[in-house]
């Protein structure tokens, strides 16, 4: 059995500029699963940079905070209990328009490989 505590979980900063710990990811935990699980924040007030992760797709489920979601030319108004869908290759980025911490879970399938993901400098 495995069980993640996010208390006791380390974040670190991801290329994108959201803080990140990985809950489930197959090439670091004892797990076969074609998809990787992560707990993402975005601190009041900012925005992550925009990218894409060209061959896998991407699902936010929006636990606390509010925020802009940005899909290519796609803008949407995003709430705690959402779940939004990232199409791979996608362009993407979030904004928290909250006061606090934009809090989301990230599942990532096939999962999240460093070679996969882009900044996207516009």
């Amino acid at each position: 059995m495995i069980v993640k505590d996010l208390a006791r979980c380390r974040y670190f900063q991801a290329m994108d500029l959201t803080y990140l710990t990985e809950l489930l990811h197959p090439e670091r935990d004892r797990v076969q699963l074609p998809y990787s699980i992560a707990h993402a924040l975005l601190p009041a007030g900012t925005a992550s940079l925009p990218h894409r992760l060209k061959t896998s797709s991407e699902v936010y489920l929006i636990l606390e905070g509010e925020g802009l979601m940005h899909i290519d030319s796609d803008l949407k108004e995003v709430r705690p209990g959402q779940a939004i869908l990232i199409p791979p290759g996608s362009i993407q980025h979030l904004q928290n328009t909250s006061d606090k911490d934009l809090k989301f879970i990230c599942i990532v399938n096939p999962f999240w490989r460093a070679e996969d993901e882009e900044i996207i400098f516009r």
